[in-house]
């Protein structure tokens, strides 16, 4: 080997160790600011994926300064194809792809005999309107339709960066309409009883699609007969609730994930971020309003026993309204709907997580709900944090929390 090929090794072998030194260190620092409380079970290992995502974001974050590729994809190509673990499709289960309304789903059909029509639920996946795929949710949905005997119909929605709000809202109120006018003649279910949810940001896609189809009811298709919402995130009024002051250091949802998240989902402007955190966005007029639905008060004491401090009224900026004031729109923020809206949805079933900066979120609405005489069935998982139901029956990365969170889905979609 010449000495001019021997320097262009050591020197290949400089960067490399340069750039396994950064990511390292990155990591190491994002890991040091997290929290993992000792009430969540498994904490080991949320700390090991915790880390493993946070160094994904970070060498997808050098690779788009590099002009490679943007981080966003290399994420997602990461979760593919690494995080994503698929078992061979159970023998009681027929599992097909196909195209509803132009938009992508895959069915998954229980094949055992059946008198009658089955139910059905249409699932819209999580990952904050930017992540996620019907893969991501494979084994949710398939456990779900297998151990309810239900049809579930998983959306593949189109996600931001590349489509912002409302094109995920539009493809799941097409998809569900879809399925809806073809239920009984197609897949033998019974229109009436089909149902929709999903987790995060899909629940907030399943809330606003009941709203969106309660006021646009013309008859010809029957409503969804319930909303299956796992830790939903459903307002971004305020950022200050009880849980995102507990928990804004718990993975693998922090704090300021959610407003850039919401933020990815409107417009994609970022800049105000810390504003949106602050509340500055939030008008004076409505903030009254706003407050009566998201006062602490209406929570469990139990919500405030980890610690709670109110926050002085923030200052109202006009510029930061008008840049992401559809963020307070019901589409947006369900839990910021009218009471004349909210009183047309079906019954619900609200999951949270105890360690999750959304708790609160799906705990209001239930109270919300409640408060109207609606029909609603709460499960708080004492030990879970945001994002569980992802380590579902995959290998080495399934914690035990997300078995009972899926069962308590099947429990209520049993009952439908």
């Amino acid at each position: 080997m010449d000495i001019s090929s021997a320097i262009l090794i050591i020197g290949f072998a400089a960067l490399f160790a340069a750039f396994l030194l950064l990511v390292i260190g990155v990591v190491y620092s994002e890991l040091m600011n997290s929290d993992i409380p000792r009430g969540i079970a498994n904490s080991g290992k949320l700390h090991i994926v915790h880390g493993l995502f946070v160094g994904i974001a970070v060498v997808g974050r050098i690779l788009e300064r590099l002009g490679i590729c943007h981080q966003v994809s290399f994420i997602r190509w990461c979760t593919a194809r690494f995080l994503t673990h698929t078992n061979p499709v159970h023998p009681g289960l027929r599992v097909k792809n196909a195209v509803f309304s132009e938009v992508p789903v895959r069915v998954y059909e229980p094949t055992a005999a059946f008198d009658g029509l089955r139910r059905g639920l249409v699932y819209f996946h999580g990952g904050g309107w930017v992540m996620g795929s019907i893969d991501t949710a494979d084994e949710v949905c398939r456990h779900i339709a297998k151990e309810a005997e239900t049809t579930v119909v998983s959306v593949g929605y189109r996600l931001a960066p590349e489509h912002r709000y409302p094109a995920q809202l539009d493809d799941c109120e097409a998809a569900t309409c879809h399925f809806l006018s073809v239920a009984e003649a197609e897949f033998n279910v019974d229109p009436r009883r089909v149902a929709v949810g999903g987790d995060s940001a899909g629940a907030n896609l399943a809330a606003a699609l009941c709203q969106r189809l309660a006021r646009m009811e013309d008859g010809h298709l029957p409503l969804p007969c319930a909303q299956v919402l796992i830790y939903p995130a459903l307002q971004m009024a305020d950022f200050n609730l009880p849980s995102y002051q507990q928990n804004h250091a718990v993975p693998i949802l922090f704090r300021g994930r959610v407003a850039f998240y919401f933020l990815q989902y409107l417009n994609g402007d970022v800049s105000v971020c810390h504003d949106v955190l602050e509340g500055n966005h939030v008008p004076t007029e409505l903030r009254p309003l706003y407050k009566e639905w998201l006062s602490p008060s209406n929570l469990p004491p139990e919500c405030l026993a980890r610690g709670y401090s109110e926050q002085p009224a923030p200052d109202y900026d006009g510029e930061v309204y008008h840049a992401v004031k559809t963020g307070l729109d019901p589409e947006v923020s369900p839990l910021l709907a009218d009471d004349a809206v909210i009183r047309k949805t079906p019954p619900t079933f609200v999951l949270t997580c105890e360690y999750d900066v959304l708790r609160d979120d799906g705990i209001l609405y239930r109270k919300r709900l409640l408060d109207l005489g609606l029909d609603v069935t709460w499960q708080n998982v004492m030990d879970g944090f945001h994002g569980i139901i992802n380590f579902f029956n995959q290998g080495w990365l399934t914690f035990p929390s997300a078995t009972r969170v899926v069962d308590s889905v099947v429990d209520y979609v049993k009952t439908l």
